[in-house]
C-alpha cells in the first residue's frame, strides 16, 4: 500500500491522461457498468502527490472536451491537437483542412492558461488501418507549424515509426521550442536520435513492458525523462518485465461490481504514476526521492516555464 510519507514527500506531473475517455464516465465499449467516477479518479491522483494533470487532446472536438474538463480545476492543463490515427478528419467529407488547423490554432490563443502543448500528434504506423502514413505526415508537419506560431512545445506520438518521426522534426527543428516523445517504447538507437533533437522522454507502461523496454529506460539521461500514466490505458501489468519492481499497490474491483473509493480493475489512472516512478528508479539504481524531484523539475521546465523563473 502507499506510504504516506512518500505521499507527502513526492511531487508528480501526469504529463499524459486521457481523461476524457468514457470510462471514467462508467462506459466501456458503449455500455454502462457504473456511475460517473472522474472526482473520485482526481481524488486518488492528489492524494499521491500529483500536482497537475495534462490531458491529452487527440482531436479537434476532443481538445474542446479536454479544455472544458482543465477550466474545473487549476490543476488539470490540456494539449491541443490531432492524434495520427485521427487525422482522417481533417479531410472528412465535410471539413476544410486549412479551417480544422486555424480552429485548433484559435482555441490555443484563446486559452493559454489552460492548453500548454500541442498535441498529441506524432506518427503511428501500427494502425494504419485507422489513417494512412502519408496523410499522417502531412498533418504532423502542419501541426508543427501550430507549435511555431504558438511557441508552444510538442506532445509527440510515436509508434513504430521513429525513422519517419525524426526526419520530420529534424527537417522543421528551427520551429520547435521543445517537446516530448511520450508513451516511448523505442530502441536505444532511436531515443538517441530523439534526444539528439533536444526532445525529452515520456517513460509509462507501455514504456516498461519488456526487458529491451527497461534497458532503453535505464539508459535515457535523467534530465531528459518525464513520466505519465497515459490512463485509461497503458498500466504496468503483472506480465511486464517492469511489475517485478512495483511496491505501491491500489485495491480494485471488476467495473461491474464498481465500488466508491475503489480503482477499476484495468483500467489505469493518474495515481498509478507512483508505479512507473517506482520502476523506473529500479532498473536506473537511483533513490525514487531524488529521481523523482528531477523529473518534476524536467516537467516544469518544458511545460511550465513561467513557474520556474
Amino acid at each position: 500500500m502507499l506510504s504516506r510519507m512518500a505521499s507527502l514527500t513526492r511531487k508528480f506531473i501526469d504529463i499524459g491522461a486521457n481523461l476524457t475517455d468514457d470510462m471514467y464516465q462508467g462506459v466501456y465499449h458503449g455500455s454502462k457498468k457504473h456511475e460517473a467516477d472522474l472526482e473520485l479518479v482526481l481524488k486518488r491522483a492528489w492524494d499521491v502527490g500529483l500536482s497537475k494533470v495534462i490531458i491529452t487532446g487527440t482531436s479537434l472536438s476532443d481538445t474542446k472536451t479536454a479544455l472544458q474538463l482543465a477550466k474545473t480545476n487549476e490543476q488539470l492543463y490540456c494539449t491541443a491537437g490531432c492524434h495520427p490515427t485521427r487525422c482522417g478528419e481533417f479531410e472528412q467529407d465535410d471539413t476544410d483542412p486549412e479551417t480544422y488547423l486555424e480552429n485548433l490554432l484559435q482555441l490555443t490563443l484563446d486559452n493559454r492558461d489552460n492548453v500548454i502543448a500541442i498535441g498529441e500528434c506524432g506518427l503511428d504506423y501500427d494502425r494504419t488501418q485507422f489513417c494512412a502514413p502519408d496523410i499522417q505526415r502531412k498533418y504532423f508537419e502542419k501541426q508543427i507549424n501550430l507549435a511555431e506560431v504558438t511557441g508552444l512545445p510538442m506532445f509527440l506520438h510515436c509508434r513504430n515509426s521513429a525513422s519517419d518521426l525524426v526526419k520530420i522534426l529534424t527537417a522543421h527543428r528551427e520551429k520547435l521550442v521543445g517537446g516530448v516523445v511520450h508513451s516511448f517504447d523505442g530502441t536505444k538507437e532511436e531515443a538517441q536520435q530523439i534526444l539528439d533533437l533536444d526532445l525529452f522522454i515520456g517513460i509509462n507502461g507501455c514504456s516498461l513492458k519488456t526487458e529491451d523496454n527497461l534497458v532503453v529506460a535505464a539508459s535515457v539521461p535523467p534530465e531528459r525523462l518525464m513520466i505519465e500514466t497515459d490512463s485509461p490505458w497503458c498500466e504496468i501489468r503483472p506480465t511486464h518485465a517492469g511489475y517485478k519492481h512495483v511496491k505501491t499497490t491500489f485495491p480494485t474491483k471488476k467495473k461491474e461490481k464498481w465500488q466508491s473509493g475503489v480503482m477499476v480493475k484495468s483500467r489505469n489512472e493518474p495515481n498509478c504514476i507512483v508505479q512507473v516512478l517506482e520502476v523506473l528508479a529500479a532498473v536506473r539504481g537511483e533513490d525514487a526521492d531524488e529521481l523523482a524531484n528531477t523529473l518534476y523539475n524536467n516537467t516544469m521546465k518544458l511545460f511550465f516555464p513561467a513557474e520556474t523563473k
